[in-house]
């Protein structure tokens, strides 16, 4: 009989991606069976803080406050250069009127926010009046009703925010590659380290093969990413997948751990990890 695991990943395109084969168990393992969980990055940092999931796509903030109890796999991740969140506003804003201003977040243990964090202690103390956490696709209407001043924004955000009349204030991403001269480490893959080595590295032998799979039938994996994408344009979702699945997705180099211990360290040194 299979060992039955909890599975977690997020409707983003470049998570369904790589899952697809995966989660249809087009590619599997005889000792291993899998329950999947799709919501929101959010949803499942909270979820995982909580001990719920086996495996899980986790931001690498959420990561901070789970790491005696996950493991980070060496496939799956979302690293990469000129790939991160963008703090948006409404034409006529500008840095310095942001000052005090209500601002929607993806979450507080996303790495957005993380982002957000840092350059607000380095550079510039926004004192926002609130943070407003909502779904990311939420975000950038609720700019733009002026339910909230700013938001941050990613993923499918980075290519489609200028169709609601916004514009970029700061590109965080572009920020902390200046900053620091490292990738960006957005989101990972993590496994309970209780389930032990042996199950951790089958799991991530399949993660592999699930992602060469999409790579070899883009067309039919295409159909099951655009069942949970919120922007549904091939183009968009595309662009998408191009920009967070890389060679890093494959397997984590020396260059994306350097990125990993860099972005812990300045979560520590500057207080953001409580």
């Amino acid at each position: 009989m299979s060992r039955q695991l909890s599975l977690g990943f997020s409707p983003c395109p470049n998570d369904t991606y790589i899952f697809y084969a995966m989660a249809q168990r087009i590619v599997s393992d005889s000792a291993l069976g899998f329950s999947t969980c799709i919501d929101d990055v959010e949803a499942l940092n909270n979820m995982a803080i909580k001990g719920t999931l086996d495996i899980t796509k986790l931001s690498f903030h959420a990561y901070a406050y789970v790491a005696r109890e996950y493991e980070l796999l060496e496939s799956g991740s979302a690293l990469g250069r000129g790939c991160g969140p963008l703090l948006i506003a409404r034409k006529g804003a500008y840095l310095k009127s942001l000052k005090h201003a209500r601002v929607a977040i993806p979450g507080k243990y996303t790495t957005a926010f993380f982002l957000l964090q840092l350059y607000e202690a380095l550079e510039h103390p926004f004192d926002f009046t609130s943070s407003a956490v909502m779904p990311f696709h939420q975000i950038m209407a609720a700019v733009s009703n002026g339910t909230v001043d700013c938001g941050i924004i990613i993923h499918e955000g980075r290519f489609t925010y200028p169709l609601y009349g916004l514009i970029e204030i700061i590109d965080l991403g572009a920020w902390w590659e200046r900053l620091t001269g490292r990738l960006i480490p957005l989101g990972g893959i993590f496994a309970k380290k209780a389930l032990g080595a042996s199950i951790i590295e089958k799991t991530t032998a399949l993660i592999i093969r699930s992602l060469q799979y999409a790579k070899y039938n883009k067309e039919e994996t295409l159909r099951y990413v655009k069942q949970s994408a919120q922007e549904l344009s091939d183009e968009v979702i595309m662009q998408h997948i191009a920009l967070y699945v890389n060679n890093y997705t494959e397997r984590l180099d020396a260059e994306a751990t350097a990125a990993i211990e860099t972005f812990l360290h300045m979560g520590y040194k500057h207080g953001i990890f409580k």
